[in-house]
């Protein structure tokens, strides 16, 4: 097991590069990949049976013990991202399959990715994992009601099959797996070890199958307009996602301190784009187009968020920032050891 773990921490580590690779060896070779293109359900599928492995009743339990931190990052996440991405679209004039993806990948909940960029940047982690959790169970039901009311204006939105695909993909596997987790309890933990090997593992396939299917339109100039537009929506997720932390501070500074910003700023930012691409595979299967969006945002979230939990750790070092201060006011960590000393 040792060795399956320094697997899964070597995977985790280079995922990103690997990601970059995978997709352009699938550009090259789109056939690698292209016969899963009817498997990603199941794929992902996979992914989030995982993550109900990982989940406790003790997970849920603390969405209930501090339900307005949760629900409010929730909010914040299906509100702002959503509304970037319609704002992006009409900035950029995107059209038609890629300004769906778009809005899609804007939609979802947040991604797993999020829970180890607050954890690296000494963020509230079991926050981060709560809104992450509350965000996905309700994803069947908000992104075919977000998509109907901010993406129809481009194409026919199948709200129906989007919902059923949602629940088959997110819902089922999640509940399969706090179930599993009930009924074999600690000898679960044993199998959890190589989790991330095979959900990052399904996530490549899903990418791969992305790249394959759209290998001909790629880099045209109308599918390129989608990087900028990818980078700038989960910045802005980022920076809105701070501000309205920051915002919320004022109004209940006891439960929204430094450490809860971070937890937002990165589940606002960050999205499930391997959600975004399943979907956007299965119910929207005639434009694979649409799947676009979500694949360059999964390589561009991982590379910022990185950076971004990289400097504010580096950040909160310079300034001797403790991770538990209220507002992140500089010199609080020096602050908290001379009240141990006086206290020893």
């Amino acid at each position: 097991m040792e060795k399956v773990k320094k697997f899964a921490d070597w995977l985790t580590k280079w995922f990103t590069a690997i990601v970059v690779a995978w997709a352009v060896f699938n550009y090259f070779v789109p056939a690698t990949s292209v016969w899963a293109k009817s498997y990603t359900g199941y794929l992902l599928g996979i992914v989030l049976f995982g993550m109900g492995l990982t989940l406790s009743l003790d997970d849920f339990a603390r969405i209930i013990k501090q339900p307005l931190m949760v629900i409010v990052g929730t909010v914040a996440h299906f509100v702002i991202m959503p509304l970037v991405a319609v704002l992006l679209c009409w900035i950029f004039r995107l059209d038609g399959p890629l300004a769906v993806g778009v809005i899609l990948v804007g939609c979802c909940p947040s991604g797993t990715s999020s829970n180890v960029m607050s954890y690296l940047s000494r963020g509230d982690v079991a926050l981060d994992v709560s809104i992450g959790i509350l965000s996905t169970l309700c994803a069947p039901f908000m992104i075919p009601l977000l998509m109907q009311w901010l993406a129809s204006q481009y194409v026919s939105v199948p709200a129906e099959s989007l919902f059923i695909n949602a629940l088959k993909v997110v819902l089922f596997p999640i509940a399969l797996g706090v179930v599993c987790h009930m009924i074999f309890g600690k000898k679960i933990e044993k199998v959890t070890v190589a989790l991330p090997i095979v959900s990052q593992v399904a996530i490549l396939l899903i990418i791969g199958v992305v790249v394959a299917a759209n290998q001909p339109k790629l880099f045209s100039a109308a599918t390129l307009l989608a990087i900028p537009v990818v980078m700038l929506h989960n910045l802005s997720g980022y920076a809105l996602g701070f501000g309205f932390s920051k915002l919320m501070y004022k109004v209940y500074p006891k439960g929204f301190r430094y450490a809860q910003q971070k937890a937002i700023t990165f589940e606002v930012g960050m999205q499930d784009s391997a959600l975004g691409a399943t979907l956007a595979l299965t119910s929207f299967a005639t434009t694979p187009l649409a799947a676009v969006p979500s694949t360059f945002f999964s390589v561009w979230h991982n590379i910022s968020g990185s950076v971004l939990s990289s400097w504010w750790r580096n950040h909160d070092d310079k300034h001797a920032i403790a991770h538990d201060s209220d507002n992140g006011e500089k010199g609080s960590l020096k602050a908290v050891a001379e009240n141990h000393e006086v206290a020893a």
